[in-house]
């Protein structure tokens, strides 16, 4: 049967129920922010019973929360500023995360050449031995030194890196992860809007009053306000959290909403073509003290990165300059034998990591732990400070318990032993083990199971949506049945499960969030996903509203999909 043949009907009603989410005229806890630290607040509070909305002013993960480095790690080089305590909270979560989503995060062994310039190595292997004993390890292996000349890691070496050291952390999908906890939290009763706003919120003495502004979906429409009453608010709004608190929040009398601030530090990546064959990642450090990640990416590329720029406030849209690519090139060239150089990047992000305000003078020494700081006067509000990817889980169940204390309702904690959407493979492979073999064992028998998928599509499947992969399937028994192919390797039943379920509005959602597709097809394939996701969305909102379609203005699904087999054969 060909599920995707199914009635229109029933699939657009299912997408219109989604674009159109009731708004709640009331809730316990208004979360706002749609990065790592809001969702997974939001996420625990409904897992525990409370009645929570959670409100993003543009997509899921549409800033910091998707351009880390992708690392699940403690932080080796915050041992140097003797932030112990930290590490020893990121190191601790780090196996607890890697067993919620195994399909999302892996382990990642890392490979530190020695420069004797920079540090002896007895200081480093010390470094080492606390990284490795600081939390209890089951799954990620332990630290050891390795002789580069003649060895596979040091092949991509200068001749001049002899001896060096292999210590273990892991890697995350981090869009994902902020998509997949915003789920968890939808599923388990939480209102979840994106492309709304919150244009006001006023405190009372009983709660607070929250004007929302949602965007329209259809161009041209008017955005629509709505009034919300929230017993409790939670300032998760990332590197505007500050700005928030100064031109949204108010309080009677002009009372001061907090008493810290933030300071906004860039960090720049940039992609070039796999720059080695194994999949071990390395770190450098530079000449300035920065520390620089190579990372296997995506099969096919290296991701470069990071580097530290202070800014002096938010930017509509963070970018990376050209010195921050030459510094990054020149860095990563400093090590490797072949030279890395700008015309080599085939992609690049930036993200503004919101630090906590310390009195360091250099950037990458601020540090990256986390405060909430409340304030209890009247209606209870907390503000997010801080924090990053590997401590989201510790600090939202913080929060969390610190919420239900101010609201008088206090419950137990419960996300440390929970597995995110897709992370449950019990029914396919029994018990969960070890979440890397768990992974290897799941997909073998998803891919046993649909031998007529093509070999790469089922694979990111498996990596991108672990058991909830056979939703997107929806009962498909043959290629035929996934509808049309809008670019190679992109089905029609992908791209609507993604706009249905996971708050895709936009072909950029989709390739660059949900996916990294957009480094894989050419730009006229990311055209062909753009144009079918705005269609799609077109289509649904002129049906609702009882408007005939405009033809010619965006091509049909058909139209599209055999466009992209044209063009997947030119």
């Amino acid at each position: 049967m060909d599920a995707n043949a199914l009635p229109a009907d029933r699939r657009d009603a299912e997408l219109h129920a989604a674009l159109n989410t009731p708004i709640p005229d009331s809730c316990d806890v208004l979360v706002v922010g749609g990065g790592i630290n809001g969702v997974g607040i939001a996420r625990d509070l409904t897992g525990r019973g409370f009645k929570v909305l959670l409100v993003e002013q543009h997509d899921l993960a549409a800033h910091t929360s998707s351009s880390s480095t992708k690392l699940i790690h403690g932080g080796l080089r915050y041992l140097e500023h003797r932030e112990f305590a930290l590490v020893r909270k990121a190191l601790q979560e780090r196996e607890v995360l890697l067993r919620s989503a195994p399909h999302i995060m892996k382990p990642l062994r890392f490979v530190m050449p020695h420069d004797p310039h920079m540090r002896p190595a007895w200081l480093i292997r010390l470094g080492l031995f606390l990284y490795d004993h600081l939390a209890r390890r089951e799954v990620l292996p332990g630290s050891r030194g390795v002789a580069l000349r003649g060895h596979r890691l040091g092949a991509p070496l200068q001749a001049r890196f002899k001896r060096g050291f292999v210590y273990s952390d892991g890697w995350v999908d981090d869009a994902r992860l902020v998509v997949l906890n915003a789920m968890d939290a939808r599923e388990r009763g939480a209102t979840v809007l994106t492309r709304t706003r919150c244009v006001q919120a006023t405190r009372g003495e009983q709660g607070w009053s929250v004007r929302l502004q949602r965007e329209a979906v259809a161009p041209g429409a008017q955005h629509t306000l709505h009034t919300v009453k929230a017993r409790m608010l939670v300032n998760a709004a990332g590197p505007w959290a500050h700005a928030f608190l100064r031109e949204v929040a108010s309080a009677p009398g002009g009372e001061a909403l907090t008493r810290h601030s933030l300071r906004l530090v860039k960090g720049s990546h940039i992609v070039v073509p796999r720059l080695f064959e194994h999949e071990h990642a390395y770190i450098f450090q530079a000449q300035d003290g920065r520390i620089i990640f190579a990372i296997p990416y995506e099969r096919n590329f290296t991701l470069i990165g990071t580097t530290d720029v202070e800014v002096p406030s938010m930017p509509d849209k963070a970018r990376i300059t050209e010195e921050e690519t030459a510094y990054l090139c020149e860095q990563a060239s400093a090590y490797f034998r072949a030279p890395v150089r700008p015309d080599m990047v085939l992609w690049s992000y930036a993200g503004v990591r919101p630090l906590l305000e310390d009195a360091h003078a250099d950037a990458s020494a601020v540090t990256r732990d986390y405060l909430l700081e409340t304030c209890t006067h009247g209606a209870p509000l907390m503000t997010v400070w801080g924090g990053k990817i590997t401590t989201y889980r510790k600090l939202a169940e913080e929060a969390a318990t610190q919420i239900g204390e101010m609201l008088g309702d206090d419950r137990r904690a419960w996300t440390r032993n929970a597995r995110l959407p897709g992370g449950n493979l019990d029914a396919w492979i029994g018990p969960a083990l070890r979440p890397d073999r768990d992974m290897l064992a799941f997909a073998s028998r998803w891919q046993h199971k649909h031998p007529w998928l093509p070999v790469k599509v089922a694979e990111r499947w498996v990596r991108a949506y672990g058991a909830r992969a056979e939703r997107i399937l929806d009962g498909a028994s043959s290629v035929a049945d996934l509808g049309g192919e809008v670019a190679p390797g992109v089905y029609e039943c992908e791209l609507r499960y993604l706009l249905r379920h996971e708050w895709a509005r936009s072909g950029d959602d989709v390739l660059w969030r949900r996916s990294k597709l957009g480094l894989h097809l050419t730009a006229q394939q990311c055209q062909h996903v753009q144009a079918w996701v705005a269609s799609a969305l077109s289509g649904v909102v002129q049906a609702a509203s009882g408007i005939p379609a405009s033809p010619g203005s965006i091509p049909s699904h058909a139209e599209m999909a055999r466009e992209s087999v044209i063009v997947r054969t030119a």
